[in-house]
């Protein structure tokens, strides 16, 4: 904004009167030329501000720069917060020659190792916290139990004819799905855990009291036939071989031996053979040994009711076969699954009677 009345032009230069203020002029070269465009930018400051040049027309030209600066530095302000209502009818303050001190609102952050000015409210004490709620009312934890476990009936190892009701009655509701051969080992403590778990019971794979009777009262007393079903499978057509003599004729395609005297069935089981890698040898041979409380020295497993027949292989009963079936293989002998049956052949066949072994 220029003051064509005063004769200055706002650049030191002669006015419209053709003279030179020279206190003007020194005043002019003193502001860097930044500030020199700030008459310029006060037009399009808000109305508070416009009315500031209106005041100084009458003022010397010395005057109206340091007006013209007071508008500058309130421009310069113009992203502080605003003033309040009727703050603008007071007079521009004035420049100040120090600096001025801090303001209270922008006081240096307070340190680590500086003290704040005000002491800060006091923290909870040992005679101001919460009490501790009294022991002799906090509700006491629930104590264990001190009731002994239940008594455990029958386990891996046990064999016995509860042993084979327990398979029958498991076999009745869809746990146990073989004959039942008296024998408790890994198939029978299967069938209990999965017994165990549908019924949310401690699976345990032992049977315990509660699980007998949590079975009794699920199952019906078996029957005669459920109890020791036919164990022998359908006997294939014997070797020629068999036909003369005392033979113990083994069918490897059956899975049946079959006692024969003279052509004539005495008795018949089931039984499996050795794997791949040890293979039951085929061919005829004869009884040469007879142990009924065997343990092999290879492999250090009992087997009961052992009749030698080649080397070391031997008609004998394997409780893993009554137990798992199937599904495990012999070191090379023909185990037998049924422990009556095989005794009871133990006691008929003599050293030298003929086995033949064939598919």
């Amino acid at each position: 904004m220029v003051d064509t009345d005063s004769g200055w032009d706002g650049r030191g230069g002669r006015g419209s009167y053709g003279t030179r203020d020279t206190r003007g002029a020194r005043a002019a070269d003193a502001i860097p030329d930044r500030r020199v465009a700030a008459p310029d930018r006060v037009v399009a400051m808000p109305d508070r501000g416009v009315a500031a040049p209106d005041r100084v027309v009458a003022l010397p030209g010395r005057r109206v720069v340091a007006v013209s600066l007071v508008a500058l530095a309130a421009l310069a302000t113009g992203c502080e917060p605003g003033t309040a209502a009727g703050a603008q009818d007071a007079p521009p303050p004035a420049r100040p020659t120090q600096a001025a001190a801090p303001s209270p609102s922008r006081t240096a952050p307070v340190t680590e190792d500086a003290k704040p000015r005000t002491a800060p409210p006091p923290g909870p004490s040992a005679s101001t916290a919460a009490p501790a709620p009294d022991p002799t009312t906090a509700r006491p934890a629930p104590e264990p139990s001190t009731a002994p476990p239940p008594r455990v009936l029958m386990r891996t190892g046990s064999e016995s004819d509860r042993v084979r009701e327990l398979q029958a009655r498991l076999r009745q509701i869809g746990h146990f799905g073989r004959n039942p051969t008296g024998y408790y080992g890994s198939v029978t403590a299967d069938a209990v855990r999965s017994f165990q778990a549908k019924r949310s019971l401690p699976v345990t794979g032992s049977t315990d009291e509660v699980t007998w009777q949590r079975l009794l009262a699920m199952t019906r007393v078996p029957e005669a036939a459920e109890l020791r079903p036919p164990t022998e499978r359908p006997l294939a057509a014997p070797d020629e071989r068999c036909l003369k003599g005392r033979v113990l004729c083994i069918s490897k395609n059956s899975r049946t031996l079959a006692w024969m005297i003279d052509g004539k069935v005495v008795s018949a089981m089931d039984v499996r053979f050795g794997s791949e890698y040890t293979p039951t040898r085929e061919g005829v041979f004869e009884v040469f040994w007879k142990s009924r409380d065997h343990v092999s020295t290879l492999y250090d497993t009992p087997m009961p009711y052992a009749l030698f027949f080649s080397g070391g292989q031997a008609v004998h009963y394997s409780a893993d076969f009554a137990a798992n079936g199937y599904g495990g293989a012999s070191h090379g002998c023909v185990n037998v699954r049924d422990r009556k049956k095989i005794a009871a052949l133990f006691g008929q066949v003599r050293t030298g009677d003929k086995v033949v072994v064939y598919w």
